[in-house]
């Protein structure tokens, strides 16, 4: 019995540590976050002006997951994508070669308050919730994302953003290297908005879902 109950706390507390190394340390990964600040703004809020997206809000898993894709060339070596391949050579600094650093300033960034992003896109937000089923299976029914299947939360997210890589999908600017699952799973489904007012319409429903998270 008592073999039995050190083998279970053996067994808790490993996880609790591997969970805890996953955490990453949000202090060290301050340090790393002022090369971002440039693009995404010192809180993560993103900047249009700059193409960067908002990172405040956005899964852990996801943000360490474009970060390796970056600095793998798996992402940012389209031709044309001009702002992928200008992130593809920030995530290549010295201070981001290991995964404990990703962690480390994934765990940061988690500490930012996600604040509301400003509505820019126009759309039918009525036309785009029948739109909107073929992304849920992904990203979930509220866009809060769902890592088993590799969909980001989209719910908060900068609209101008989401139409942008809409775009970028549908041209083979994403999701065309092999070891990119997530991208290569959603190039198919983002053919199936046929137009720009079909990609504007999508998005401003997944704008009203943002409230709800």
């Amino acid at each position: 019995m008592l073999v039995r109950s050190l083998q279970f706390f053996m067994l808790v507390t490993g996880f609790a540590f591997a969970q805890a190394l996953w955490a990453g340390d949000a202090q060290l990964g301050k340090g790393l976050f002022p090369v971002c600040t440039a693009c995404h703004g010192p809180t993560g809020q993103g900047n249009q002006a700059m193409s960067a997206p908002k990172l405040a809000g956005q899964e852990k898993w996801y943000l360490m997951k474009q970060m390796q894709l970056f600095q793998t060339n798996a992402r940012g070596t389209a031709p044309g994508d001009m702002q992928g391949m200008q992130m593809a050579a920030m995530s290549k600094g010295p201070q981001l070669a290991s995964a404990a650093a990703l962690e480390n300033l994934a765990a940061y960034i988690a500490t930012f308050v996600d604040e509301p992003s400003p509505i820019t896109v126009s759309g039918d937000s009525a036309v785009g919730k029948n739109l909107y089923p073929v992304c849920a299976a992904c990203h979930g029914a509220s866009a809060q994302g769902n890592e088993a299947m590799a969909g980001p939360r989209l719910a908060g997210q900068n609209d101008w953003y989401l139409v942008n890589q809409i775009k970028k999908f549908q041209k083979g600017q994403r999701g065309y290297h092999d070891s990119d699952h997530g991208g290569r799973q959603m190039r198919p489904m983002a053919a199936t908005l046929t137009s720009d007012q079909a990609i504007n319409d999508v998005v401003a429903y997944i704008n009203t879902l943002a409230t709800t998270q």
